[in-house]
């Protein structure tokens, strides 16, 4: 089973309200090949709400207790953020996930690159809180610019991959 951030599969859970969607993550949904998490919304945030990032270093910074999530008004959203990567890691141990393709630049889902908690569109190395944990429990994470066939092809039964292949199922 391959995990997916919900925004990738169209759902309009991003901070703004809206979403990343990606044809194949929407394709792999419909045909039960993978499961979608927003850890935001299971960390109890609604939807629109106001940017945070992750300040004083990643998401093993915030994991180890070293770091903190905080939204644009300074509000320290750390707890909300982990509990939202616990719910995140609990299904995907339940559902046997061994990779995930999460919505790069996100201080829960980002995979390599996050925002640097200033608030002015610098990206620095890292993952954010969710992909953190889930790499640390040993569940591949890829951003969502890698949600590719190739990427997915070890990780999807044969028949869905040779659907993927029709020409009206071709992400």
């Amino acid at each position: 089973m391959i995990l997916i951030s919900a925004c990738l599969a169209g759902f309009n859970v991003r901070y703004d309200g809206g979403n990343a969607q990606n044809d194949l993550a929407v394709k792999l949904v419909a045909m039960g090949q993978a499961i979608t998490v927003c850890p935001e919304i299971m960390g109890g945030f609604a939807t629109p709400r106001v940017p945070a990032e992750i300040q004083g270093g990643t998401g093993a910074d915030v994991l180890a207790g070293q770091a903190a999530v905080r939204n644009c008004h300074g509000r320290d959203v750390t707890e909300e953020y982990l509990q939202g990567a616990r719910m995140v890691l609990k299904i995907a141990q339940e559902h046997g996930v061994k990779v995930a393709f999460l919505k790069q630049k996100s201080p829960a889902c980002g995979t390599k690159r996050i925002y640097d908690g200033r608030f002015a569109g610098h990206k620095i190395s890292g993952a954010g809180v969710t992909a953190a944990l889930l790499q640390a429990h040993g569940i591949k994470c890829f951003g969502d610019e890698n949600l590719t066939l190739t990427k997915i092809h070890p990780y999807v039964d044969a028949v869905t991959w040779d659907n993927l292949h029709h020409d009206n199922l071709r992400a």
